[in-house]
């Protein structure tokens, strides 16, 4: 039985990195009610949790198969690679993807054009500071649409979506089409982008409609599945 309040069940996130990035993130997700692993190589860093942290921490680097056990990583829903390292970030979601079989797997990366290549192998990056902690908790806990303005009526939002990977390679004209409502804006690697109507929607973008509170159901549903094809 579903629960009557329409809540999501707690998952098990592990972060590896506890800098301002990875620490934000696991407080955030301990209120949400999920348990929540911290990896990072100083033992210090954990002081960032706060003296109410409930979750765990493991003192280590989080490409080891030991530490990422001792994290929980063998039952995890999803692993978050905010260290201060490219190359540390990338290569601890390779191991956990290729090597625990972990999908939901989000590594922050400063170099925006190695962003770029990971987003093409099939790992989202996050490669603004500035934009990192939100982001990172959106890709690990998609839920739907979330607004981000309401008009004062409270009739019409800008919502974020969360998107199906089954719509990568479609025009956003043809996805304004479907949903019967603009696409104003997308965002890329941490950037807005007006999108053009023969722009195709990529692995990682985040997608914003202008939507009627009436139709929101409806055009959450319509993106949150793959596309019909006729």
């Amino acid at each position: 039985m579903g629960d009557p309040l329409g809540r999501r069940p707690a998952v098990h996130i592990v972060i590896m990195g506890c800098g301002r990035v990875g620490s934000s993130l696991a407080r955030s997700l301990e209120k949400r009610g999920h348990s929540v692993a911290v990896i990072d190589s100083l033992a210090d860093a954990f002081r960032r949790l706060g003296p109410t942290f409930q979750g765990k921490t493991v003192k280590g680097v989080g490409f080891d198969r030991g530490v990422l056990i001792k994290a929980g990583i063998e039952r995890a829903d999803g692993f978050a690679a905010v260290s201060s390292g490219d190359n540390s970030n990338i290569l601890a979601a390779r191991v956990v993807r290729e090597t625990f079989g972990v999908h939901n797997v989000v590594a922050r990366i400063y170099d925006e054009g190695r962003a770029e290549v990971y987003e093409r192998l099939g790992i989202p990056s996050v490669a603004t500071v500035r934009w990192a902690s939100d982001q990172v908790l959106r890709r690990l806990l998609p839920e739907g649409a979330e607004p981000q303005w309401r008009d004062p009526s409270g009739t019409v939002r800008l919502s974020e979506l969360d998107v199906d990977a089954g719509w990568v390679g479609t025009t956003i004209g043809a996805m304004a089409e479907a949903a019967h409502c603009p696409i104003p804006f997308i965002t890329r690697f941490g950037v807005g982008l007006v999108p053009e109507p023969d722009t195709i929607f990529q692995d990682g973008d985040l997608l914003y409609v202008a939507v009627h509170n009436d139709h929101e159901a409806d055009v959450e549903q319509l993106f949150g599945a793959p596309p019909a094809r006729h």
